[in-house]
């Protein structure tokens, strides 16, 4: 027997055992959804939690709570950082990481990444 719940940005299972596990998230949008976002301007918003999914399954766990957001704004990624040596890795590896996102998302998508 499964329940499963969305809540926020996770979905939990809960098993025969009752125990909780966190069930990775799959965020596949619909047009509808995709059209939806378009016309009323937060489709950046939904690219940007995809940008955060890749990272999630990119990075080990540990590296992954220290970013604390993603934004995209003017085709630019904004990646917030709490830990200053994943910070300082990041903005060695800035190309690296934009070519890593425009080659799953589109190149024209993004034209710069910025580490906060």
């Amino acid at each position: 027997m499964k329940y499963e719940a969305c809540f926020g940005l996770r979905d939990f299972e809960i098993g025969d055992n009752n125990d909780m596990k966190k069930k990775k998230r799959e965020y596949q949008s619909s047009e509808l959804v995709k059209s939806f976002a378009r016309i009323y301007g937060f489709e950046d918003k939904l690219i940007a939690f995809e940008i955060k999914d890749f990272l999630e399954d990119y990075l080990d766990e540990s590296l992954f709570q220290e970013i604390i957001g993603v934004n995209l704004k003017d085709k630019t990624v904004i990646i917030k950082i709490s830990s200053p040596l994943l910070k300082n890795d990041f903005k060695m590896r800035k190309s690296f990481y934009l070519k890593k996102f425009q080659d799953k998302f589109g190149e024209e998508k993004f034209n710069d990444l910025l580490i906060l």
